[in-house]
């Protein structure tokens, strides 16, 4: 046999030479396809199309006109419903209660405490954020430190957006009634429609004894506001499933429609260019029905709640911390927060 004259090292040198010219080859054909590309027809945005949209606009508002019949759902009205009645309930029922249990609120920030004196927590932070981690000064509240009021433009489903020089053309009157109404519920009380800046109020009667009350009808009192508390929470989250609500990303404005209105009226955008508008984004049900939290006291708390022990301490919404004081049973959900099995405070 003859023997090749290259030896195996010389045969390495050669097939990486030539491994190393074709890839020059291949790197010059490389770079004369991407020299003859038009990138600027890649980056290009396409928003010039042969579409008229001039010919579009009128089928556009054709869609509109026929969705318009398919609100209200015929499914989603007894749920309408149901939550304007369990909300009437809620009012009734929390407006009995205040007349037998003391609520206190703080006179300087939003805090609010079932009970008579109050806690020592120092958590107020003054009028406007200016303070830091003083101590409450209490006052007596009301039915609106326990529902917070949420209101909205009264409109219909599909009304043009409303513009800032129209927000006095429109009423103002509660979210919940609000998304109850588009949702194809009646509203027959006139006065929920109307205009107010206290529209809780409306429903307590002054003249009421509550020593009339026994503890067996304050606990069915207590157990039927709970209750309704549940209805309108979770009518209300089936209705935002089907109906769009729009809340302020930053200010606690709520609109409920396909678009948020513009009206200039958001407290954080004072300063800058575009002049208060709002920072629309989906509403939750928290953002029309805000459940108040307050600070919990178990059974095994101090008669008052000090500063020392506010990790141990547990936390509630206020209407669920009004029905457990007066003989209703939290549900389940809520024993997590409230701390139900966990220790007490160390005592000194």
């Amino acid at each position: 046999m003859l023997k090749c004259p290259i030896n195996k090292y010389e045969k390495g040198h050669c097939i990486c030479f030539c491994w190393m010219m074709v890839m020059m080859i291949m790197t010059k054909r490389l770079r004369t396809l991407l020299c003859d590309i038009d990138y600027r027809s890649i980056y290009a945005r396409f928003y010039s199309s042969k579409v008229d949209l001039r010919k579009l606009r009128p089928m556009i508002l054709k869609r509109i006109e026929r969705r318009a019949k398919d609100y209200p759902i015929p499914a989603m009205v007894p749920v309408a419903q149901e939550v304007l009645q369990a909300r009437d309930l809620l009012i009734q029922g929390v407006s009995v209660l205040l007349k037998v249990f003391c609520v206190t609120a703080c006179k300087f920030c939003p805090e609010v405490y079932i009970g008579e004196k109050g806690h020592l927590i120092q958590t107020c932070h003054g009028y406007r954020h200016r303070g830091k981690n003083r101590v409450h000064e209490w006052i007596y509240g009301g039915i609106n430190d326990i529902l917070v009021p949420v209101e909205t433009f009264h409109l219909n489903m599909f009304q043009d957006v409303i513009k800032h020089q129209q927000r006095f053309d429109f009423p103002r009157i509660p979210a919940v009634v609000e998304l109850c109404y588009q949702a194809g519920a009646e509203i027959q009380d006139k006065k929920t429609v109307c205009p107010s800046t206290a529209s809780f109020n409306l429903t307590q009667n002054d003249n009421f004894e509550p020593e009339a009350l026994s503890n067996s009808d304050l606990h069915t009192i207590a157990s039927g506001t709970l209750t309704a508390w549940e209805i309108v929470r979770s009518g209300v989250k089936k209705l935002l499933m089907a109906y769009p609500a729009k809340v302020c990303k930053h200010c606690s404005e709520v609109h409920v429609g396909q678009s948020g209105h513009k009206a200039r009226l958001c407290g954080v955008f004072k300063y800058e260019s575009w002049r208060g508008s709002h920072f629309w984004k989906k509403a939750d049900v928290d953002d029309l029905v805000p459940p108040k939290i307050v600070w919990y006291r178990r059974p095994q708390d101090p008669p008052v709640l000090l500063d020392q022990g506010r990790e141990f301490y547990g936390h509630a919404p206020a209407i669920v911390a009004l029905c457990v004081q007066a003989g209703a049973i939290a549900p389940a959900k809520y024993n997590c927060m409230m701390k139900v099995q966990g220790l007490p405070s160390p005592t000194k």
